[in-house]
C-alpha cells in the first residue's frame, strides 16, 4: 500500500489502542479476558488479518509495516494483540506460505475477517524452544492421517477454530526430520483442549494444553510437503521473533511514558522526584535502550524485507528487545517506588507481562545459539 494509506492505518490503530483499549486494561486483567466489544472493534479495523495476503482479504503488510503496527499494539495489554496475533503470525503465515491454494482459499478469508481463529500447535512438554524433539505422531490410515499426542502452552487454544498441528509422520526419523504439519478442526473427534493456564502475567491471553487422541485428519489437510514442516515452522517463527521484538518496544515506550509522568508528578521532600538525579538516570537509561531497540527492529525489518537477513537479525532483535523489556519494566517499578508494587499500577502489570517475552518463540538462550551458530557457519566453523 502507499505510504499515506499506511500512515492512516497506524494512526487509527494508535487511537484504538490508546483511547479504547488502554482504559479497559484493568478490566482485562481482572476478568482474564478480552471483552467482546474490543474483539469486534479489532475485527472491524481488520486487525485479524493485517499480515495476511491481500487476495484473501488481508492487508499484506511488509515486515517493516508489521513492526510499526506492533509498536502501537505493544503499548497496551499484550492480551489484546494476542487475540489476533496467531492469525497474523505463526498460524496464519504457515497457511499463507505453505498450504496449497485450496486450503488458503478455505481458511484465510474468514481468518482475515476475524470469524475464525487459528492456533499454532508445535510446543510440547519435552519440545519447547527446541521443537525437534516433539513426540506427537501422525500415521497413515487409508486416505486419512491419525494424530496422537499432547501439545503444551498453545496460545488461543481455548478460542481456536482451527489448529496447525505438527507431528512426526516418519517414525524412523529423528531430530528435525520427518515432521509434518496438519490443519485440524477444533471440533474434530478425539481433540480436547485443557483448562486455561494460570499465568504470572499476560492475563486475557489464553493458553492451554491440546490433547490429540486418535484424531483423524483428511489427507488433503497436510500443509506443505510431508516430513518437511520443521523448516517451514522455523521460517514463520523467525518472522514472529521480529514481531515480538517490536511488541517489546511498544511495551517499553508505555512504561517509560508512565515513569516520566510519575516522576514529574510525585513529590518527596516538597519537590518532584524527577528532580533527583538518580531518578533522571533511570529514565535516561531506559530512553537510550528504547531508542536502540527501536532502531534495531526497524533496521532488521528492512533487511528482512529485502531478503538480506531473515535469521540472525530477527533472533538478535528478539534477544535484545525482550531482555531490554525486563530491564525497563524493572526500572519503571523502581521509579514508582512503593506504588509500583501495587497491582493497580500499570508498571507492575507490565513488569509481569514482560517476563514471558524472554521465553516464548525461542528463549533468550536459544536466540544466542541461533546467532552464534549462524555466524560460525558463515565462517565455516560450525556444524
Amino acid at each position: 500500500m502507499d505510504t499515506e494509506s499506511f500512515e492512516q492505518i497506524v494512526s487509527a490503530v494508535r487511537r484504538l489502542v490508546r483511547d479504547v483499549v488502554v482504559p479497559r486494561e484493568q478490566e482485562i486483567e481482572d476478568t482474564d479476558a478480552i471483552p467482546d466489544d474490543l474483539r469486534a472493534a479489532a475485527a472491524e479495523m481488520g486487525l485479524f488479518g493485517y499480515a495476511l495476503p491481500t487476495e484473501y482479504g488481508g492487508l499484506g503488510v511488509t515486515m517493516s509495516e508489521d513492526v510499526r503496527l506492533a509498536f502501537e499494539l505493544g503499548y497496551t495489554a499484550p492480551a489484546f494483540r494476542s487475540l489476533f496475533g496467531t492469525n497474523n503470525g505463526i498460524a496464519g503465515q504457515m497457511i499463507a506460505k505453505f498450504a496449497d491454494p485450496d486450503l488458503r482459499a478455505l481458511f484465510l478469508p474468514p481468518m482475515a475477517e476475524g470469524k475464525l481463529i487459528a492456533s499454532f500447535a508445535l510446543t510440547e512438554s519435552e519440545a519447547g524452544s527446541d521443537p525437534s524433539g516433539l513426540r506427537t505422531t501422525a500415521r497413515r490410515d487409508g486416505a486419512h492421517w491419525v494424530l496422537d499426542g499432547t501439545k503444551r502452552f498453545i496460545t488461543n487454544a481455548p478460542l481456536a477454530d482451527l489448529f496447525v498441528v505438527f507431528a512426526r509422520s516418519d517414525p524412523q526419523a529423528t531430530g528435525n526430520r520427518g515432521i509434518s504439519a496438519f490443519l485440524v478442526d477444533a471440533d474434530a473427534p478425539g481433540l480436547a483442549v485443557g483448562p486455561r493456564d494460570a499465568k504470572m502475567g499476560q492475563h486475557g491471553a489464553w493458553t492451554a494444553e491440546l490433547v490429540l487422541d486418535g484424531v483423524r485428519v483428511p489427507g488433503d489437510r497436510l500443509v506443505g510437503q510431508e516430513g518437511r514442516a520443521f523448516r517451514s515452522a522455523m521460517t514463520v517463527l523467525s518472522r514472529g521473533r521480529l514481531h515480538i521484538a517490536a511488541l517489546c518496544v511498544g511495551l517499553c515506550q508505555r512504561v517509560l511514558d508512565e515513569s516520566v509522568a510519575h516522576a514529574a508528578a510525585s513529590r518527596q521532600g516538597g519537590r518532584p522526584i524527577g528532580e533527583f538525579q538518580l531518578v533522571q538516570g533511570m529514565l535516561a537509561d531506559s530512553y537510550a535502550e528504547l531508542a536502540a531497540g527501536r532502531a534495531l527492529v526497524l533496521d532488521t525489518a528492512a533487511r528482512y524485507d529485502s531478503g538480506e537477513d531473515t535469521v540472525v537479525g530477527p533472533s538478535a532483535a528478539k534477544l535484545y528487545c525482550s531482555e531490554m523489556a525486563s530491564r525497563i519494566t524493572d526500572r519503571g517499578v523502581q521509579v514508582h517506588g512503593g506504588v509500583g508494587y501495587l497491582r493497580t499500577t500499570p508498571v507492575e502489570r507490565f513488569f509481569r507481562d514482560a517476563r514471558l517475552y524472554r521465553i516464548y518463540e525461542g528463549t533468550s538462550e536459544v536466540q544466542k545459539v541461533v546467532i552464534g551458530r549462524t555466524l560460525l557457519a558463515a565462517a565455516g566453523g560450525a556444524r
